[in-house]
């Protein structure tokens, strides 16, 4: 639920705006869904290149489903893509089924998706692979191979995320982990698809780390968590994997 209130999110697009940092990037913002129409406004006009996205979204076009916002609803106010799957969703109870219910539905009405996966702890014997594996398998199921290029998969270790984060993932492993999970979607789709992949990272981000993270884990982008809510911080890490 960040930023907490509309001021803040019109100061931060703003300033985000304001910085061009998507000159040479593709930047997607993803603010509450409350306030979605308001930056979409400040992003109306100039010439910037930023994309506007949804945290969630719910599996149903219509129906009598109070509280919930459904992809198309995004659409009409603007939103270009949608994360699904996130750690914290997951934690308060989001299940692999409702995922690939909410990506199908997306995917149907144009929305691209941001599919979050990551292990809640490594093990010695790499059995947190194969819950990667799940999580993906789960998630696409009986989706239309046609749709996996507007489909982009983030790699966000729960236990590096957060403020009480154990630790930020190793650039090695994250390039290992990118290759598994092309190699899966190699598997459920075809090796094509498998290589053209998009994947990105999330954990523990900043400005001293992006780089490093995004060269030596050969990832093709950042979901950026907490320095994202800094427009400076946000800007230095854009600015500093630019030249990659």
């Amino acid at each position: 639920m960040n930023p907490a209130s509309l001021k803040e999110a019109i100061l931060l697009v703003s300033s985000i705006k304001k910085g061009k940092a998507a000159d040479k990037n593709e930047i997607v913002l993803c603010p509450p869904s409350v306030y979605l129409s308001d930056v979409v406004k400040i992003l109306s006009s100039g010439k910037h290149g930023i994309k506007i996205g949804a945290q969630d979204c719910f599996y149903e076009e219509k129906g009598a489903f109070t509280g919930e916002v459904s992809p198309i609803m995004f659409k009409t106010v603007g939103a270009k893509y949608v994360i699904i799957g996130h750690s914290e969703r997951r934690a308060l109870g989001e299940t692999n089924e409702s995922i690939n219910k909410k990506i199908k539905l997306s995917f149907k009405k144009g929305i691209k998706v941001i599919l979050c996966v990551g292990e809640s702890e490594r093990d010695e014997t790499g059995q947190y692979f194969r819950f990667i594996e799940t999580q993906i398998k789960s998630a696409l199921l009986g989706i239309n191979k046609s749709y996996f290029k507007d489909l982009i998969i983030a790699y966000e270790p729960i236990w590096a995320i957060g403020k009480n984060a154990q630790k930020s993932c190793d650039p090695k492993d994250i390039k290992e982990m990118s290759l598994f999970i092309k190699k899966v979607l190699a598997e459920i789709s075809s090796r094509e698809i498998g290589l053209k992949a998009t994947v990105i990272y999330g954990g523990s981000v900043d400005v001293k780390n992006a780089t490093q993270i995004v060269s030596e884990g050969e990832v093709d982008g950042l979901l950026i968590g907490r320095a994202s809510l800094d427009a400076k911080k946000f800007l230095g890490i854009i600015n500093s994997v630019s030249s990659i």
